[in-house]
């Protein structure tokens, strides 16, 4: 099935590199709202990242989304490793175009925390490890096709990203990585993605593949490309009786 082929391909990704890691991009919420009273619930992940999403639109026009991704990958066999988590929403505005086009645009904003830990290079004295909270600002525009069993959208997330409160004492192959985050304590992100759903009319399986092109720093310590697989359920409100 194409479930366990993306599953397969995803796993390539969610390696855990032996170094530490400030940022991985979380799936971009494409709510694909066509009336009011639409609502949108997506429960995504990786082999490391595990997300919540939420979306509903309060008029013909207008909408919000809201997201929480918990980034918690196995340490490796001596214990190094990190995690993370973000919680972000937003307001948004949609536009349908007949019966199977869809524009939207989304402002949101995000707050998290992130730390790594390396007790392999601990000595008597010091447990080598860093942490920071993190502040998102994001424009996250998007245009989709709906089909009776798929649907497809193109998204791009336009952030600013800030760190703050670092704090710890990890040296990493002879950098101070608080010095290192310091210094690159704010980024400017372009994450292009690409998502597609099939299955019924309001659940289906998705899939989501996108890069990270950090544009102020292109060494900055960071996953470049995910993929998530998920399940999405998209209805309108109104239509539901008791």
């Amino acid at each position: 099935m194409k479930i366990f082929k993306l599953a397969a391909i995803l796993s390539v990704f969610t390696l855990f590199a032996c170094q530490p890691k400030y940022y991985i991009p979380n799936t971009q919420q494409v709510t694909m709202f066509s009336d009011e009273g639409d609502a949108n619930l997506s429960l995504n992940l990786d082999g490391n990242q595990f997300e919540l999403q939420a979306g509903y639109a309060f008029t013909d026009q207008f909408a919000a989304q809201a997201n929480f991704s918990r980034f918690a990958p196995r340490d490796t066999e001596n214990g190094d490793g990190g995690s993370g988590w973000l919680l972000e929403g937003g307001p948004g505005f949609y536009k349908p175009f007949g019966d199977d086009l869809v524009f939207e645009t989304y402002a949101i904003i995000g707050l998290g925390a992130v730390e790594n830990h390396f007790p392999s290079r601990a000595d008597s004295i010091n447990f080598p490890q860093i942490e920071a909270t993190a502040l998102r600002f994001s424009l996250q525009p998007s245009i989709a096709k709906m089909y009776d069993r798929f649907s497809i959208g193109l998204s791009s997330r336009i952030s600013s990203l800030n760190y703050a409160n670092i704090k710890g004492d990890l040296i990493f192959d002879g950098v101070d990585q608080v010095a290192f985050l310091t210094e690159n304590k704010s980024n400017f992100l372009i994450e292009p993605a690409v998502t597609a759903r099939f299955g019924t009319e309001k659940v289906r399986f998705q899939a989501q593949y996108g890069f990270s092109f950090n544009a102020s720093n292109t060494e900055f310590l960071q996953n470049r490309q995910y993929l998530t697989i998920g399940v999405n359920v998209n209805m309108n409100l109104g239509e539901i009786s008791f």
